[in-house]
């Protein structure tokens, strides 16, 4: 009996730059089948949740949430199995940040040859799964999670020189408030407005979450989910429930802050 066809989503909000991809992989990698495609990295860790595809080719540049991002949810995802792989223009820090890890990437424009490496080293690597062999264990999924925040901070990070934000300014009903950032809590996102979270009120500005970050001081706060930072100095534990969920506890807050498991690893005892 043969075995299922192997499949691929690819990522890209450029509508030729995927169409293109897909040619190559169609000539590269014959046996492929390409079940989804997405403009954004919203839609990639949707399509890739719901189709489970062996293969994601994500972009890194992607309106929204950036490939990276998508990316570290993805390999997050319960029970995940399929392999990454990075397509970007930006080849001195992706070569730096995937040299010798367990991800692969392709540098913009994709050639032939490249294509046909990555496409060699994923089937042997697929095959090896398909054959009962290991997958990525905890400690390996931690290196590769704790890669990819590196690699989006190092992409998102201030201009250099650029001094960590010391002022928040923010609505409060009807009032504009200067909250100094030390004071704050936390900051938690929706669609449209962040949170701010002092131990006396909660205000709220327009700047969503990935902006925000890399003008904080990260050795102050850190990100522990798609839509939360917290400010260290202000956490009082950090517990884990029945099913393996971290919780982070706030002085003085009664607030319960969850950590995705992408950011797991930032609260694991070495």
């Amino acid at each position: 009996m043969n075995a299922p066809a192997l499949t691929a989503l690819v990522a890209d909000d450029e509508r030729l730059l995927r169409e293109q991809l897909k040619t190559r992989l169609a000539q590269a990698w014959p046996g492929l089948q390409v079940v989804g495609e997405a403009r954004d990295g919203n839609e990639a860790l949707a399509l890739a949740d719901r189709l489970r595809p062996d293969v994601v080719f994500l972009d890194i540049r992607m309106p929204g949430m950036t490939g990276i991002e998508a990316g570290r949810e993805i390999l997050a995802l319960e029970g995940w199995t399929g392999e990454l792989v990075f397509v970007t223009a930006y080849d001195e820090y992706a070569v730096a940040a995937f040299e010798q890890g367990a991800l692969d990437y392709l540098l913009k424009p994709v050639e032939p040859a490249r294509l046909a490496h990555t496409a060699q080293r994923l089937q042997q690597r697929l095959a090896g799964r398909r054959a009962g062999g290991p997958g990525l264990d905890d400690a390996a999924l931690d290196a590769v999670l704790s890669r990819l925040t590196r690699l989006q901070q190092g992409l998102a990070a201030a201009p250099a020189g650029a001094q960590p934000l010391r002022w928040i300014q923010a609505a409060s009903g009807s009032t504009t408030r200067l909250i100094d950032v030390n004071e704050v809590l936390f900051f938690r996102s929706d669609e449209k407005y962040t949170r701010v979270q002092t131990a006396t009120q909660e205000a709220f500005i327009r700047t969503p979450i990935r902006e925000l970050l890399p003008q904080l001081d990260g050795q102050q706060f850190w990100q522990i989910h798609r839509s939360t930072i917290v400010n260290l100095g202000r956490i009082a534990s950090v517990t884990r429930d029945d099913a393996g969920r971290q919780r982070v506890h706030i002085q003085g807050h009664a607030e319960v802050l969850e950590v995705s498991r992408s950011f797991a690893h930032l609260f694991r005892a070495s």
